[in-house]
Protein backbone atom coordinates (compact mmCIF):
# COMPACT_ATOMS: atom_id res chain seq x y z
CA UNK A 1 0.00 0.00 0.00
CA UNK A 2 2.71 2.20 0.75
CA UNK A 3 4.49 1.44 -2.32
CA UNK A 4 0.96 2.90 -4.02
CA UNK A 5 0.81 5.96 -2.58
CA UNK A 6 4.54 6.81 -3.66
CA UNK A 7 3.68 5.72 -7.39
CA UNK A 8 0.43 8.24 -7.52
CA UNK A 9 2.55 11.10 -5.55
CA UNK A 10 5.13 11.09 -8.55
CA UNK A 11 2.17 11.88 -11.47
CA UNK A 12 3.55 15.19 -12.93
CA UNK A 13 0.93 17.79 -12.73
CA UNK A 14 -0.18 17.55 -15.99
CA UNK A 15 -1.41 14.16 -15.75
CA UNK A 16 -4.83 13.82 -14.99
CA UNK A 17 -7.00 11.38 -12.80
CA UNK A 18 -8.52 8.30 -14.80
CA UNK A 19 -11.91 8.18 -14.28
CA UNK A 20 -13.58 5.53 -16.61
CA UNK A 21 -12.45 2.45 -18.90
CA UNK A 22 -11.87 4.53 -22.11
CA UNK A 23 -8.93 6.77 -22.65
CA UNK A 24 -10.22 10.49 -23.53
CA UNK A 25 -9.05 11.87 -26.94
CA UNK A 26 -6.00 13.41 -26.27
CA UNK A 27 -4.67 11.68 -23.73
CA UNK A 28 -3.00 7.98 -23.31
CA UNK A 29 -2.07 5.62 -20.88
CA UNK A 30 0.53 6.38 -18.17
CA UNK A 31 3.27 4.92 -16.92
CA UNK A 32 1.64 5.58 -13.24
CA UNK A 33 -1.26 3.58 -12.41
CA UNK A 34 -4.72 5.25 -12.26
CA UNK A 35 -3.33 8.27 -14.43
CA UNK A 36 -3.52 9.66 -17.90
CA UNK A 37 -0.64 11.33 -19.92
CA UNK A 38 -1.60 14.34 -21.96
CA UNK A 39 -0.65 14.12 -25.59
CA UNK A 40 -0.41 18.28 -25.88
CA UNK A 41 -0.68 17.68 -30.09
CA UNK A 42 -3.84 16.18 -30.31
CA UNK A 43 -5.06 18.30 -27.50
CA UNK A 44 -4.25 21.33 -29.92
CA UNK A 45 -5.97 19.71 -32.90
CA UNK A 46 -8.88 18.75 -30.59
CA UNK A 47 -9.37 22.53 -29.29
CA UNK A 48 -9.19 24.05 -32.93
CA UNK A 49 -11.59 21.47 -34.31
CA UNK A 50 -13.85 21.88 -31.25
CA UNK A 51 -13.90 25.89 -31.91
CA UNK A 52 -14.28 25.90 -35.56
CA UNK A 53 -17.25 23.45 -34.96
CA UNK A 54 -18.70 25.68 -31.76
CA UNK A 55 -18.40 29.02 -34.65
CA UNK A 56 -20.21 26.76 -37.36
CA UNK A 57 -17.29 27.15 -39.52
CA UNK A 58 -17.45 23.12 -39.97
CA UNK A 59 -19.81 20.50 -39.74
CA UNK A 60 -18.75 17.30 -36.62
CA UNK A 61 -18.62 15.22 -39.76
CA UNK A 62 -15.67 17.18 -41.35
CA UNK A 63 -14.36 18.10 -37.95
CA UNK A 64 -13.84 14.42 -37.07
CA UNK A 65 -12.60 13.47 -40.27
CA UNK A 66 -9.95 16.57 -39.90
CA UNK A 67 -9.28 14.94 -36.33
CA UNK A 68 -7.96 11.31 -37.91
CA UNK A 69 -6.37 12.63 -40.80
CA UNK A 70 -4.17 15.18 -38.46
CA UNK A 71 -3.99 12.58 -35.43
CA UNK A 72 -4.67 8.98 -36.75
CA UNK A 73 -7.04 8.68 -33.88
CA UNK A 74 -10.72 8.42 -34.25
CA UNK A 75 -13.41 10.05 -32.49
CA UNK A 76 -17.23 9.82 -33.13
CA UNK A 77 -19.81 12.83 -34.41
CA UNK A 78 -21.66 12.32 -30.99
CA UNK A 79 -17.86 12.38 -29.07
CA UNK A 80 -17.14 15.78 -31.04
CA UNK A 81 -20.53 17.16 -30.19
CA UNK A 82 -20.24 16.34 -26.51
CA UNK A 83 -17.00 17.62 -26.16
CA UNK A 84 -17.78 20.69 -27.83
CA UNK A 85 -20.88 21.24 -25.84
CA UNK A 86 -18.93 20.73 -22.83
CA UNK A 87 -16.13 23.05 -23.16
CA UNK A 88 -18.07 25.89 -25.66
CA UNK A 89 -21.65 25.34 -24.05
CA UNK A 90 -24.27 23.94 -26.22
CA UNK A 91 -25.45 25.29 -29.44
CA UNK A 92 -29.03 26.27 -29.82
CA UNK A 93 -30.86 24.40 -32.70
CA UNK A 94 -30.99 26.05 -35.67
CA UNK A 95 -34.18 27.03 -37.35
Amino acid sequence: MQQLNQMTMLAPDNYVRRTSSTVPFGYEMSPVDGYLKPIPEQLNILKEVAESVHAGEISLGIGVDWLEAETGRKMSRAGLKKHTDKVYGRLAKKS
